[in-house]
């Protein structure tokens, strides 16, 4: 079992391991445009996870500086606002408050079933079939952390189904080839981190 606390430290633990492997998986998308749809959709989760914040002044602009710090501000995409810039976004963001509720799948957790129920209510187009890929994704990755035996995606397709009273239904062809380049992506994205060279540090 792949414990959270065997894993690298979360910028932004508010928003949950899911999201933070989202914006890993943006960066290492190829074509501009996609990036872009995808940090598009990342970061409209982001607000749908809490929705009783979005009277807050300069919510929006944010989300986009949350993304920005997730992303260890590498993410090369249009940002609809200007970045709080990387030397001065060293400081620790206030943390996002929601309240809690109770979960129906202990290996799911809150916020992805949060991700689960933000994706019912987008309406129909590219960004909601990303989100879907993506939010399946997530899924299939915290069953195996929970049982490397339950990842299955006919499992992975019921469960989503039943969470969004029907109202999402997974494309498993097209899953199944989102899910294997998903996983090569991360695959290159940990290989490279591993090898980039490391900085000496000096002793005084």
């Amino acid at each position: 079992m792949n414990y959270n606390t065997q894993r690298k430290k979360l910028p932004m633990p508010e928003y949950g391991r899911s999201i933070q492997n989202m914006v890993e998986f943006a960066l290492t998308i190829e074509n501009r445009e996609e990036r872009q749809r995808c940090a598009n959709t990342i970061v409209a989760i982001m607000g749908n996870m809490f929705p009783h914040l979005r009277d807050v002044p300069d919510f929006k602009h944010k989300l986009w500086d949350h993304l920005a710090i997730m992303a260890d501000y590498k993410l090369d995409i249009d940002y609809p606002y200007e970045i709080v810039p990387k030397q001065e976004g060293t400081y620790k963001p206030a943390p996002l408050a929601y309240p809690m509720k109770t979960i129906r799948s202990r290996h799911y957790g809150n916020l992805l079933e949060k991700l689960i129920k933000s994706l019912a209510e987008m309406p129909e187009g590219p960004e909601r079939e990303e989100l879907t890929m993506l939010v399946a994704v997530q899924m299939k990755q915290s069953l195996g952390n929970w049982n490397k035996d339950a990842m299955d995606d006919e499992k992975i397709a019921a469960d989503l189904e039943a969470y969004t009273d029907g109202t999402v239904k997974l494309d498993k062809e097209r899953f199944q080839a989102f899910s294997s380049l998903y996983a090569k992506s991360m695959a290159r994205s940990t290989s490279s981190n591993r090898n980039a060279p490391k900085k000496n540090k000096r002793k005084n």
